[in-house]
């Protein structure tokens, strides 16, 4: 069906909805049981990050098969059975008895979370053109809000002292019941499985290339937040803990505001104008952070920071969907495999960055990226997609 009906499109924009927060929830549950599953197998620091790298090397392994599944069957019909296997594949890292199973499941985990994290930003971008007006940061706002679901979910499990495995299969099981009954509001395939002919394999162009980096810039920025924001407000500006933890959590709801604006905000500037402004704001705040050195001030500027990082993600990932609509999921793979990269590495550029020119010099680095997103806003300006 090329031309689906309003009411088809908005139920589809529910059932996306859904699986964006699906993602964030499974991974906001894990990531605030972290602590929990390296009690229960004794495990190092060391030997914990290797279960987290596990994570990223599913990820990136799993995205070299995403985006041809993706293109090859169309989005409407990966999106349910990855969202199932998503939900379910959180639960066996909380039961892994040893170091090598935890690494397994958390690989696997990582390569099942590609193929639902491509096929439903794939899926967005179709209900985007149906729509006829931006709608993908909305989307990766609910992400954002599965996230706290699950980290709040984990919170209350951590304090009623109920195990890891229990918090994931209870996060997990009803996700993927759930996911059944969403996937029956998509928007149908435009071709039977049966005749659809493979697309050729997407090439690795410049324009895909910088995307990517663009995403990769941002991500970095994202990384750096979530781990380094509370350590400059508690040990640079001398903060209390309390007041320190204040940093990421401002920079994360303001996020999450930023991104159910940003379709609005999309719509009035246009995607250019508004990465554009994005990255400066990014850019001004984070270095307002920085500069003048005063809690209030630097709190204040990552909320600045995470309103400019919010909008750009979502809109690189709608240009790549739109730029060959064919190999709409390859493009979508490519540039979130960069992408990705960044939110793995951010933490520790800035960590090695800071063991020579101080913390907040570490910090100008998220800065400059911005800056540079800013400055390759015009690379995002639509245009007319190529022959399949």
């Amino acid at each position: 069906m090329n031309n689906p009906t309003t009411r088809q499109a908005a139920g589809a924009r529910r059932a996306v909805s859904f699986f964006f927060i699906l993602l964030g929830a499974t991974s906001g549950a894990w990531a605030a049981r972290i602590p929990a599953v390296k009690h229960d197998l004794h495990l190092s620091d060391g030997q914990l990050s290797y279960g987290l790298l596990a994570i990223a090397a599913g990820l990136v392994t799993g995205m070299r098969f995403a985006g041809r599944l993706t293109d090859r069957f169309g989005s409407a019909r990966v999106v349910t059975p990855a969202a199932v296997a998503t939900a379910l594949a959180i639960i066996p890292p909380g039961y892994a008895p040893t170091l090598p199973l935890l690494i397994a499941a958390l690989f696997l985990y990582g390569f099942i979370n590609a193929s639902l994290d491509v096929a439903m930003n794939a899926h967005g971008v179709e209900i985007e053109r149906a729509y006829g007006r931006p709608i993908m940061s909305s989307f990766h706002g609910m992400f954002s809000l599965g996230g706290l679901a699950g980290a709040a979910l984990a919170g209350l499990f951590a304090w009623l002292d109920l195990s890891a495995s229990a918090t994931l299969a209870t996060a997990g099981l009803p996700l993927a019941a759930f996911s059944l009954y969403a996937g029956r509001h998509l928007l149908p395939p435009t071709t039977p499985p049966t005749t659809a002919a493979a697309p050729a394999r997407a090439r690795w162009s410049a324009w895909i290339i910088l995307m990517g980096v663009v995403a990769f810039a941002s991500l970095v920025g994202e990384g750096a937040a979530v781990d380094w924001t509370a350590v400059y407000l508690f040990e640079d500006l001398h903060a209390s803990q309390g007041v320190a933890a204040l940093g990421f959590a401002v920079f994360s709801t303001a996020m999450t505001i930023g991104r159910f604006a940003g379709d609005h905000l999309a719509l009035r500037f246009g995607p250019v104008r508004l990465v554009r402004y994005s990255g400066f704001l990014a850019a001004a705040g984070l270095l307002t952070a920085l500069l003048i050195g005063r809690v209030p001030v630097a709190i204040a500027g990552f909320a600045l920071f995470g309103l400019g990082l919010s909008t750009i993600v979502p809109q690189v990932f709608s240009a790549a969907g739109n730029h060959d609509p064919a190999r709409a999921g390859q493009a979508i793979a490519q540039v979130a495999t960069v992408g990705y990269a960044g939110l793995v590495a951010g933490p520790a550029i800035i960590g090695g960055a800071a063991e020579i020119i101080t913390l907040p010099g570490a910090l100008v680095i998220p800065a400059l990226l911005a800056a540079f997103m800013a400055a390759s806003s015009g690379a995002l300006r639509p245009r007319t997609p190529p022959t399949p």
